[in-house]
């Protein structure tokens, strides 16, 4: 049996930003050099793009009671995995297995975006996007990152709004 080609994307495009431009949202994206040596992608991608860390929200992978959950979280703070455990209606959640996330979403660590996902995964979005009128959020590749509404993100990812971020 043959193979199914793999789909190519647009001028480039991510699977998120062929989702984005699909959709018909109204997005911006932002690439920036990516330094191999930088511990923490969502500093480098708000240090890079100008873009205060309460604005870029980094895309982690956790397992809710046995369910991989999506939590969306701003850069400068942490996940805080009870409260969202509890936002999905979990007792316990820890996070993912990086093989597992990788081969679940189809993206590489630091690239996850919560869009365009290989499987969708129930997701999670940290209620302080709300206050912002636009965030920043990986767009599948570590140096590219995409802008869009909280409102945006949501809709598109089915998200829940909760707050699941600490600091």
């Amino acid at each position: 049996m043959a193979k199914k080609p793999k789909k190519q994307h647009q001028s480039g495009g991510t699977p998120a930003t062929v989702a984005l431009t699909a959709s018909g949202t109204a997005f911006t994206v932002h690439s920036y050099d990516h330094d191999p040596a930088s511990s923490s992608y969502g500093e480098e991608a708000a240090t890079a793009l100008g873009v205060s860390p309460d604005r870029v929200f980094k895309t982690l992978v956790a397992d809710v009671d046995g369910t991989l959950t999506v939590a969306v979280v701003p850069v400068a703070g942490t996940l805080d995995l009870k409260s969202l455990a509890s936002a999905v209606g979990g007792k316990r959640a820890t996070m993912a297995d990086p093989a597992a996330a990788e081969r679940t979403t189809g993206y590489v660590r630091g690239g996850i975006s919560p869009l365009g996902q290989r499987k969708r995964l129930r997701t999670v979005l940290d209620a302080s996007a709300r206050s912002h009128e636009t965030i920043c959020v990986s767009a599948g590749r570590r140096g590219l990152e995409v802008e869009l509404s909280p409102d945006d993100l949501a809709t598109l990812t089915d998200a829940v709004f909760a707050e699941i971020g600490r600091g």
